[in-house]
């Protein structure tokens, strides 16, 4: 990833299908103005690691997160904000993953975090990360050599060193 600890996260739009099942646009910065949040990004919504273990993880994880000082979780990922509210729903991560898409890469691109899984039938996707950011600055950042692997993006892991 180009993005390193102590940049500031770029300011751009994500989307997300609301309780009415509305298209919604939210601009990155106010997801993370002012607030310590954790960010994952996942390679695929319903895929196999992503849903048996880096979301859950955080799902499983959240009262630990919050005693950190940890406002918010998101999770990000290069899908259709359709699938995004069907697999947050799916994991049941009500009220503690905020679940964005970014449908078009630009975010992901912008962080270097994009990588051609064309020969797994995915496309362009999300390399898997964790992030700790405080107020749009980045201050900690955990990127799988392998978008198979969870360990040191996982929750148990991140967490544990905030």
């Amino acid at each position: 990833m180009k993005i390193k600890i102590g940049d500031k996260l770029p300011s751009e739009y994500f989307f997300l299908l609301d309780n009415n099942k509305v298209v919604q646009k939210i601009n990155s910065s106010s997801l993370f103005k002012d607030q310590k949040v954790i960010l994952i990004g996942v390679p695929g919504a319903f895929t196999n690691i992503c849903s048996t273990k880096h979301l859950p993880g955080y799902v499983l994880n959240y009262e630990e997160a919050k005693k950190k000082g940890v406002e918010k979780i998101v999770c990000i990922s290069v899908n259709d904000p359709n699938v995004m509210k069907a697999w947050g729903e799916s994991q049941n991560v009500r009220g503690k993953v905020f679940m964005v898409s970014d449908p078009y890469c630009k975010f992901t691109r912008l962080i270097g975090a994009e990588i051609d899984k064309s020969s797994k039938g995915l496309g362009v996707r999300s390399v898997r990360y964790t992030m700790l950011v405080e107020n749009e600055i980045v201050k900690k950042i955990k990127e799988e050599e392998d978008t198979g692997v969870c360990e040191i993006s996982a929750a148990e892991n991140f967490i544990k060193d905030i």
